[in-house]
């Protein structure tokens, strides 16, 4: 928590360079992070401009993607 605290990212191409698990789902304008080993998974909106980012789930790894085939519905 701490480490995004005290960080601040322009883009996602920044916040990829060093959260190496990081996806961007441009149609829904998710970042998705890879936690705790790959077996979670963390779905937030970056607002960038505000420098903050909001949490919108936070699945296992086969939730994800029983999620994900569905259409992602958030």
């Amino acid at each position: 928590m701490k480490a995004v605290q005290s960080a601040s990212y322009a883009n996602f191409s920044e916040l990829r360079a060093v959260w190496r698990a990081a996806d961007y789902i441009a149609s829904d304008e998710l970042t998705i992070f890879n936690i705790s080993g790959n077996k979670y998974r963390l779905i937030t909106f970056v607002r960038y401009s505000a420098q903050t980012i909001f949490i919108k789930r936070v699945m296992t790894h086969a939730e994800y993607d029983r999620w994900n085939a569905q259409g992602r519905p958030v």
